[in-house]
């Protein structure tokens, strides 16, 4: 297997707006991550995953740009981003950018031209069309609810795209002149010496047609712009035009709705080096209808999916968490009696497998989703369209419809601010309000407090992060599904040199195993006390077979 850097080294993805705020304004900032480089350092990190940095209004906290060449004054400048790229490197830690491509914010000047001047060259930068009679020009929906289309103010019967919020109209990527932009931008950050881009939606930029979608009650429409032929010709184009005057660069992609087949098509094509699956992520909820949940979870519902990937693909980015999925304890460990065993066991369950992994901030030191969030002190535009959808749809009260949501997609869980120490704000700040709210835990989940504890959720992480750094097997080793019920997984990682054999049980049942120790030399666990043949709860070990 061909060895590059984005497959040896740990991603940490940062959320600028929530990892450490420098000058108490209750943004995070540019120079806070500078301050911290030296954690990730000792923490194994060897990437970092910057959410989007650019100028914004924030209406979708970045993922809504209005100019790529610019930062966001929220989090400094052109020269703090230089610095920081700067100073990572001193450390051997490479800048991943998020590219946000399918959509500009409505405020990019491209927008308020194209808005301005009907016959101005921006209007076919994105989808202008015609109302149907007096229906929008089809009926496709919004990711966020709705129709995916927008009256044009000040002009009769037309209307623009947008497969997000209103304010995140989408690019025309059949004009050719949009693709000579994106090429622009992906050089701009390539020559600033970036490492490489995390692709937001993007297996949707390219839409075949504006036809009518088959009937779903949502996501309608997605049969004409999901995984389409021009989606991978446009990015093979990126890679042949732009990325392969580049040394050891990559494209990882947010997909949704794709099967192993197409996944590896894009890595075949190369049209991405790799990308994230969904399917574990909704395995506590009903996919179709996310913000109910399943009553009848199991342990063998976030291995199977996650397990089919595994074999079915060559390389995959391998994630429990991030800023848009609720906190992984909270979903799939335990959060009181084994908080600590549950977290650590899913720190060797992710660090264990194929592909590249990616940290989100804060899941080293075991961050829980907030206890009290309020509607009111919800940010997160999608919560907010869901809640009010459900009141629509169902016809209930706002308390039952957030209630709902907050405990399945509310992504406000994952970005609220970085717990650094039990000072006031966590050491986010000095002590200003932050964006949102702090986590109630802060006092006790934060990191001061676990690197002074030898028995740390954080101190397993390092050393988990260490081992894996150290090992050729874990980064490169074939995959192996041994055996799975419906909470105890077990699977193999090798190479022709070694045989590691991981064992994870996700549950608070105690499991006994005659073989389990038999012929095997244990490596790393999460209890410092192993019982022989006994499975503990929550108990996740790496073996060395003899």
């Amino acid at each position: 297997m061909e060895k590059r850097a984005y497959k040896e080294r740990i991603i940490y993805q940062i959320y600028p707006l929530s990892f450490k705020d420098s000058n108490n304004d209750g943004y995070g900032d540019l120079k806070g991550i500078i301050e911290k480089l030296d954690y990730l350092k000792d923490l194994g990190i060897g990437m970092i995953w910057l959410s989007p940095i650019y100028a914004s209004p924030l209406k979708d906290n970045g993922y809504d740009i209005s100019d790529y060449y610019k930062i966001n004054p929220l989090f400094g400048t052109m020269d703090d981003f230089d610095t920081l790229i700067k100073e990572a490197k001193k450390r051997d830690i490479k800048i991943v950018m998020d590219l946000v491509i399918n959509h500009t914010s409505d405020q990019h000047l491209w927008f308020q031209e194209a808005l301005k001047n009907k016959d101005s060259k921006y209007r076919n930068y994105y989808y202008f069309r015609k109302g149907n009679g007096k229906k929008p020009p089809n009926n496709w929906n919004s990711a966020f609810s709705g129709s995916c289309w927008e009256r044009v103010p000040n002009e009769e019967n037309m209307y623009y795209l947008h497969l997000f919020t209103k304010e995140q109209p989408d690019l025309n990527y059949h004009n050719e002149e949009v693709i000579k932009e994106v090429e622009n931008i992906l050089k701009f950050y390539l020559d600033k010496g970036v490492a490489g881009f995390r692709c937001d939606v993007i297996n949707q930029i390219y839409k075949t047609s504006l036809d009518n979608g088959k009937f779903s009650l949502f996501s309608r429409g997605r049969e004409h712009y999901e995984n389409q032929e021009g989606n991978f010709k446009i990015l093979e184009r990126f890679r042949k035009d732009v990325l392969d005057n580049y040394d050891d660069v990559f494209l990882v992609g947010e997909t949704s709705a794709l099967t192993p087949k197409i996944g590896q098509e894009y890595i075949d094509r190369r049209a991405l080096d790799m990308f994230f699956e969904f399917d574990h992520a909704f395995c506590k909820s009903f996919k179709l209808i996310p913000i109910f949940k399943k009553p009848f979870y199991k342990p063998k519902d976030l291995f199977k999916p996650i397990f089919k990937w595994q074999k079915e693909v060559s390389w995959i980015g391998a994630y429990l968490e991030n800023h848009d999925q609720l906190r992984s304890v909270s979903r799939f460990g335990n959060e009181n009696k084994f908080y600590k065993e549950s977290a650590k066991a899913l720190s060797l369950f992710l660090l264990s497998l194929k592909g590249t992994i990616f940290l989100y901030e804060g899941e080293e030191i075991g961050t829980l989703n907030y206890k009290n969030l309020t509607y009111e002190e919800t940010n997160d535009c999608m919560a907010k369209n869901a809640v009010d959808s459900a009141m629509k749809i169902l016809h209930v009260s706002k308390n039952r419809a957030f209630k709902w949501v907050n405990n399945t997609v509310n992504r406000d869980h994952a970005r609220a601010p970085f717990e650094w120490d039990d000072s006031i704000n966590g050491g986010f700040n000095d002590g200003h309000k932050p964006w949102l709210k702090i986590n109630e835990h802060y006092k006790e989940i934060n990191v001061k407090n676990e690197e002074n504890d030898a028995n740390s959720i954080l101190n397993f992480y390092k050393q988990m992060i260490k081992f894996r750094n150290n090992s050729e097997t874990l980064k490169y080793g074939n995959f192996k599904e041994v055996s799975s019920n419906n909470y105890v997984a077990k699977f193999l990682r090798k190479t022709d040199k070694e045989s590691l054999l991981i064992v994870v049980n996700l549950s608070k049942k105690f499991f006994k195993d005659k073989k389990l120790d038999e012929s095997k030399e244990i490596l790393i666990s999460n209890y410092n006390n192993h019982e022989k043949n006994l499975l503990k709860p929550f108990e996740a070990i790496i073996y060395k077979i003899k």
